[in-house]
């Protein structure tokens, strides 16, 4: 399943609901400009709650942040 999903998650056997996740999470995370409230409208036809939407915005946006974080200071990875 890792596999499929580092591979391209649209052609992994993953439910509609956890495709619309990633959906919304590579539009926020690529692409954070064109977010529209169609996006969450997606998320809420494929069976989350608000406060599940809040979550995965969240936990995105805080993952980009990061990383731009890290980037923008020349922060190497540990090599584990």
């Amino acid at each position: 399943m890792v596999d499929q999903l580092k591979d391209d998650y649209k052609k992994a056997d993953i439910t509609n609901k956890e495709k619309a996740m990633l959906d919304y999470s590579y539009k926020l995370t690529l692409f954070p400009w064109d977010m529209k409230k169609s996006d969450v409208d997606d998320l809420k036809k494929a069976g989350f709650f608000d406060r599940e939407i809040l979550d995965i915005n969240q936990i995105v946006s805080y993952y980009a942040y990061v990383n731009r974080l890290a980037d923008g200071l020349g922060v190497e990875l540990e090599n584990i």
